[in-house]
């Protein structure tokens, strides 16, 4: 089976990164400009770095695994290394607690950006997964496969309209498996979608089945699966 991987990003996410670090950029240009001994630039970043070590818990949130830190252990390892090495501890201490504090930056990022992006893209849309189609094709995945080809004018035109349905996962199986001869069984999607880019930005990367009547696509993520159908077939005889 080939697969077709589509380089994507998740726009929003992006952006929210980028503003947090320049929040976190600014706060510790405030902390550098109140110090009296100017300590370098590098060892800040060091330090920084460490500080954003934490003992974290998870919590998932509309699919989206994200960390809640707890404990500083960067700050207390940062600490316990310069404590008896005379003020040094003094003149690192905002900065890693900075760190620490980062930490809580970014995830107030995420928790921005993941309810953002769910109202941009929507999860539940077709189009969001599918956004061109120009050079988009089908190649067979099974022996069962015929020689037939994608109408992608008739795929563009049902981006919008095919509507999201229930997997039936078992009654699938059992039709394809347990109640066919296996000598002449056919599989239910026997053609991978390929040639396709999802809505620019989402970050959504997938693999895209057809079914073999040509009206129904099915999405496979790394989360979870959906399937659309359409009332037309989306292929025709190949030439």
């Amino acid at each position: 089976m080939t697969i077709n991987f589509d380089f994507t990003f998740n726009a929003i996410a992006i952006l929210m990164g980028l503003l947090a670090c320049s929040v976190i950029g600014y706060f510790a240009y405030r902390i550098y400009q109140k110090q009296v001994g100017k300590p370098k630039v590098w060892k800040i970043l060091i330090v920084m770095i460490i500080g954003l070590f934490s003992f974290s818990i998870n919590w998932n949130m509309f699919d989206t695994m994200i960390k809640i830190p707890i404990l500083p252990l960067g700050v207390g390892t940062l600490y316990i290394v310069l404590k008896g090495k005379g003020d040094r501890w003094q003149t690192y201490r905002s900065f890693v607690w900075l760190g620490f504090l980062a930490n809580f930056i970014f995830l107030l990022s995420t928790l921005v950006a993941v309810p953002i992006h769910h109202a941009i893209y929507h999860e539940s849309e077709l189009s969001a997964y599918i956004s061109t189609v120009e050079n988009a094709s089908i190649t067979p995945i099974h022996p069962s496969a015929e020689n037939l080809s994608l109408n992608n004018k008739k795929l563009l035109e049902q981006l919008h309209e095919m509507k999201q349905e229930t997997i039936y996962s078992d009654q699938w199986y059992e039709q394809t498996y347990m109640n066919a001869d296996s000598t002449n069984r056919k599989e239910r999607f026997p053609y991978q979608l390929i040639g396709t880019s999802p809505k620019w930005g989402s970050g959504f990367q997938t693999i895209i089945y057809l079914e073999e009547d040509g009206k129904g696509i099915l999405l496979s993520t790394s989360k979870t699966q959906l399937y659309f159908r359409s009332e037309i077939s989306l292929i025709e005889e190949g030439e």
